[in-house]
């Protein structure tokens, strides 16, 4: 439970919500450890039937009892133990190419941090596909309460549907479209958010591989600058004044 309540019987019998404003049921009671924690809440759901929450599903909202999805829970712990194990094993590879630690001490720890990251991404493969599961039955109460307002609008413009039992019927669905809606956004952002976990942690210590030219991007090697060969310098000519000339 997320803040402390200093009498949580205080509570039963009154209506729990989840967190996008869907009634659940009314408390029933609550587990209570021997030392005095809460450790969990039963619930009387609309059907009659109890069902158990676990301590850290139960949060005080506005002065309310609110239930949170076991989903996110589990979402968000695994965006925190994930990253958390592979920054661990980066700090151990460092330490021992440092020399810090014995190569023999590297591979117990190596092994035990590698089996619990495999374990983790297992968890959030198998996650990922019940996020899957409850997002098609999100599109398909968000498909059936479209088909209801339909038909509410049909039957009101043929006149067998009075103003008030039109009004009173579309903010019932209005409101639950309004509450499924906000749970399959946050299923979408649950989702998104452990397939790019998974997926950067697998391009963490992907190696960098150089970038091949196309031909067209190649460049194409300069032909050298044609040498000038060696000439000897162009002779130098003396016009002589003919004598003959000169008398005359």
């Amino acid at each position: 439970m997320s803040k402390p309540i200093s009498n949580p019987f205080l509570f039963v019998g009154k209506q729990i919500k989840d967190e996008y404003g869907r009634q659940i049921g009314r408390v029933a009671s609550f587990k209570v450890t021997p030392t005095g924690r809460i450790d969990g809440i039963f619930v009387e759901h609309g059907d009659g039937e109890f069902l158990s929450y676990s301590s850290d599903q139960i949060k005080i909202d506005n002065g309310n009892l609110v239930i949170s999805p076991t989903l996110k829970l589990k979402a968000n712990a695994l965006c925190q133990e994930i990253p958390l194990i592979w920054r661990k094993d980066r700090a151990l590879n460092e330490l021992v190419e440092k020399k810090k630690i014995p190569p023999e001490m590297y591979d117990d720890l190596h092994m035990t941090f590698e089996g619990a990251l495999n374990q983790l991404k297992d968890n959030a493969k198998e996650l990922t596909e019940e996020i899957d599961r409850q997002i098609d039955r999100c599109n398909k109460q968000i498909h059936d309460l479209h088909s209801a307002l339909i038909n509410l609008e049909i039957e009101r413009e043929i006149g067998r549907l009075n103003g008030d039992s039109y009004e009173k019927a579309l903010g019932i669905i209005q409101w639950g479209l309004k509450g499924v809606n906000a749970e399959k956004s946050d299923l979408d952002a649950l989702k998104n958010k452990l397939s790019n976990l998974l997926l950067g942690e697998k391009t963490q210590n992907k190696p960098e591989v150089p970038q091949t030219k196309t031909p067209e991007q190649a460049e194409i090697p300069k032909a050298p600058a044609p040498v000038s060969p060696n000439l000897p310098e162009p002779p130098v000519i003396i016009h002589v004044r003919n004598p003959s000339k000169q008398s005359s």
